[in-house]
């Protein structure tokens, strides 16, 4: 068992897996470009199929430009709390990739999970280094792809939000209730030997 964070694990893991949560009352501070490229160069290093590296990370730190751009790519609810993130994400990825073998790209059955890899690296080190972040798909995902420049082929996953954690007393207050980290499902109802088991 390992206690962090008002969460305790069924198994022995490190407290990082523990300490990892999904606020969203942030402090507004903004981040420099050198702690950001820190977060997405562990992103870097997330395994992929056939190495093929599919995500893309599109972003806006608070204090520039773009930022209000992407924020208005959120929905009301998450445009009222991220407004004071200090960085806005965007994460894509390829459907297709190159393999050995063969001269053009060919379909990738993994692209999402690849990029699920790299974010959950990301957010990782954000923890390690003081930073949180909150993924979001309430988002308008079409005028993202549009506004954003990506070029066919490539697939919108999420949007997330970087920041430093606030009080909780900055949020309204039913969000504010909701603020803490979140429990997870018995291990048994995700892992199971032989055959899937519903339940």
């Amino acid at each position: 068992m390992t206690d962090a964070n008002t969460r305790q694990s069924d198994h022995p893991i490190d407290k990082l897996f523990l300490e990892r949560w999904s606020p969203r009352a942030f402090t507004g501070e903004e981040i420099s470009e050198a702690d950001l490229m820190t977060l997405f160069e562990a992103a870097r290093w997330a395994p992929s199929s056939y190495n093929s590296q599919p995500w893309r990370f599109i972003y806006a730190r608070k204090g520039t430009p773009n930022f209000e751009k992407f924020l208005n790519l959120l929905i009301p609810f998450n445009q009222s709390w991220a407004k004071n993130a200090s960085a806005l994400v965007v994460l894509a990825s390829s459907s297709l990739m190159k393999v050995p073998g063969k001269d053009a790209p060919v379909p990738s059955h993994s692209h999402s999970m690849d990029a699920g890899a790299a974010w959950g690296f990301l957010t990782l080190q954000a923890t390690l280094s003081g930073w949180h972040t909150h993924g979001m798909v309430g988002f308008d995902i079409e005028k993202a792809f549009a506004e954003l420049g990506l070029p066919e082929g490539y697939r919108v996953e999420q949007c997330f939000a970087i920041g430093k954690i606030a009080d909780k007393s900055t949020l309204p207050e039913a969000m504010a209730a909701r603020e803490a980290p979140s429990p997870r499902n018995p291990l048994s109802s995700i892992a199971m030997e032989g055959s899937f088991k519903a339940g």
